[in-house]
């Protein structure tokens, strides 16, 4: 991981543009070359954060899901802002799409025709060993081309085996208080279980006959 050297680090915010922060400062940037500068704000023992840095375990996870041929944004470099602190961030190239959740707002009923696609794209990330805890409609993006992808993944693992019956239905009611807590009524959660449901049936292999 490279140390990103003081005035480096103000150009990038003096230029860029600033898309989300919070009282420690900024936490995503868009750089004038078009890149993304996401800074990780320390949530663990500052020791834990110098073996595990947070920017290292995103750009693994990225790895991860490309591995996978699950869309996300491709990481361009791991970086250290305060190595003695823990405080570590990364540059990449952001993934084209739009959030879930700007688009529920924009055209609902786009959404009810997606349902059955995001069920089945989930679906895949349960029987790829996918437990995301921040699964919400902020992180889902509908892609240009079609399909899904996901983006601000730190918190996402990759299990040896598909998730079981438990972990699923932990997982979506992960995205139950999401919607709970950004007051979003109108996204149809219970048709997204019921079609998951559906889908996973349907992958059943066959009972052989006896």
């Amino acid at each position: 991981m490279r140390i990103v050297a003081a005035r480096e680090l103000q150009d990038w915010l003096a230029h860029g543009t600033v898309l989300e922060k919070d009282s420690r400062g900024p936490k995503v940037v868009l750089l004038p070359d078009g890149l993304i500068f996401k800074v990780f704000h320390n949530r663990r023992r500052r020791w834990l954060a110098r073996i595990s840095p947070a920017a290292k375990r995103f750009a693994r996870n990225a790895g991860t899901l490309d591995s996978l041929g699950i869309p996300a944004p491709t990481i361009v470099e791991t970086l250290w802002l305060d190595r003695e602190k823990g405080l570590s961030a990364c540059t990449y190239r952001p993934l084209p799409g739009t959030s879930l959740e700007a688009l529920l707002r924009e055209n609902p009923a786009e959404i009810e025709n997606l349902i059955p696609a995001l069920a089945t794209f989930i679906l895949r990330l349960h029987r790829n060993g996918i437990y995301f805890r921040s699964l919400h409609l902020g992180n889902l993006l509908s892609l240009p081309e079609g399909g899904f992808g996901l983006i601000d993944f730190l918190d996402l693992v990759k299990k040896r085996r598909r998730l079981n019956g438990w972990e699923a239905k932990r997982n979506f009611n992960h995205l139950r208080r999401y919607l709970e807590r950004r007051k979003i009524t109108n996204f149809p959660i219970d048709r997204l279980t019921e079609m998951y449901s559906t889908a996973a049936r349907n992958l059943q292999p066959p009972s052989s006959d006896r």
